[in-house]
């Protein structure tokens, strides 16, 4: 038993901490133990560490510790590339030499060994189209064609030019200062595909997302049937039930069988766990993109229109403060010439402050141009069509 809880300990602690690390910032989990947690993984670690470095190694450990961060945070490089090549590749080597040797089993065929090499091929194919290919480089040559894709809305995009390329920034697009290029219908630079999701890759990304996802539910649901197999011939349960006289209930054999699974087999099921961890923060990231997409919207856009909101609603705040404290003086002022007022009904006014409480600061997203229109434009994008060709061959 003493394995079995160390198991499930391991799984829960796994989970808090890629969570944590992930989808501690999102504001569901603001001023949570997990938002807490997030900021030290994301930062306080990192200072706990340098000072450590600074301390041991003095001053040439913390430049030495710099330049790596600055080599590995805010430059191009493989490394993240790297890590992913090596997960995917061992746990699916560890699925061979542990599970391959039970396949066909008793609810498991014998494709499935062709199969998920080919499923686990496909999820390299995307990995490649999303990190090698061009996300919508912007050039001093292409972009007069991109200004033409999308309309300035004035709001959180409008006519200026980029201090770095010196070139006028489409609508939509954004420098990426890791890569060094702007990128149109910017989204975000990703580590793991050392490159940037833009226009043109999107639904690369998406399909990666959406595919890895599957990939992780299909290993977690054949290492499942392939246990189930093994309990099925092996006739665990009327071992249990015949010979160690246990009621042939399922809460009876439960904790039996689970028992008997992780002391046979404790490679597959830490596979297991770490597969349905992965799936379900794959679900939640592939979920989020998804709705970007039918909306129309990029995760930088996302971020500049919760500015713009805040700004706003800041701007409104500070409005309607300046007009109660307005009224509350001419209220001071005509106390003399007006009859004086009920207490109980002075209680119960709102004032002008409260009243302008309810004022909505709505978002006004020109580029949503409906659902479907939103998807054709994920998987068409407007530079790959003819129309963005002829308006290249006019203006050179």
């Amino acid at each position: 038993m003493g394995v079995q809880w160390l198991l499930v300990c391991h799984g829960l602690v796994t989970l808090l901490v890629v969570v944590s690390f992930l989808c501690g910032q999102w504001p569901i989990f603001q001023g949570t133990f997990i938002q807490r947690l997030h900021t030290f993984l994301t930062f306080g670690a990192f200072d706990y560490f340098r000072r450590f470095v600074e301390f041991v190694f003095g001053s040439r450990g913390t430049n030495a510790l710099y330049i790596t961060q600055y080599y590995c945070c805010d430059q191009p490089n493989p490394i993240l590339q790297a890590l992913y090549l090596a997960i995917v590749g061992g746990t699916f080597y560890l699925i061979v030499i542990s599970t391959f040797n039970y396949i066909p089993s008793y609810y498991m065929g014998g494709y499935h060994r062709y199969t998920s090499v080919l499923a686990v091929g496909v999820g390299f194919l995307l990995f490649l189209l999303t990190s090698f290919s061009d996300p919508g480089t912007i050039n001093a040559e292409n972009v007069s064609q991109y200004l033409s894709l999308y309309p300035y809305d004035n709001i959180i995009y409008s006519e200026k030019e980029c201090s770095t390329c010196k070139i006028l920034k489409p609508a939509r697009s954004k420098h990426c200062s890791i890569c060094d290029r702007c990128v149109a219908r910017f989204d975000h630079h990703c580590g793991w595909m050392n490159n940037c999701i833009g226009e043109k890759n999107t639904l690369y990304f998406v399909m990666f997302l959406l595919w890895h996802f599957f990939l992780c539910v299909y290993g977690t649901v054949a290492i499942g049937l392939v246990l189930a197999g093994r309990l099925k011939e092996l006739e665990v349960v009327y071992i249990l039930t015949a010979y160690y006289g246990i009621e042939n209930s399922y809460r009876s054999l439960a904790p039996h069988v689970v028992q008997w699974l992780i002391s046979s087999y404790n490679t597959q099921i830490l596979i297991m766990v770490f597969l349905a961890i992965v799936s379900l923060l794959l679900s939640g990231f592939f979920g989020y993109h998804f709705s970007l997409c039918v909306s129309n919207t990029t995760t930088n856009e996302t971020f500049k229109w919760d500015d713009y909101l805040s700004w706003q609603r800041k701007v409104k705040e500070a409005k309607a403060s300046t007009e109660a404290l307005k009224a509350s003086l001419d209220d001071l002022s005509q106390e003399t010439t007006k009859p004086q007022q009920s207490k109980w009904k002075s209680f119960f006014k709102r004032s002008k402050l409260e009243q302008d409480d309810g004022v909505e600061i709505i978002k006004n997203n020109i580029y949503d141009r409906g659902f479907f229109q939103n998807l054709y434009e994920i998987i068409y994008p407007l530079s790959s069509r003819h129309s963005f060709s002829t308006h290249k061959l006019k203006t050179g």
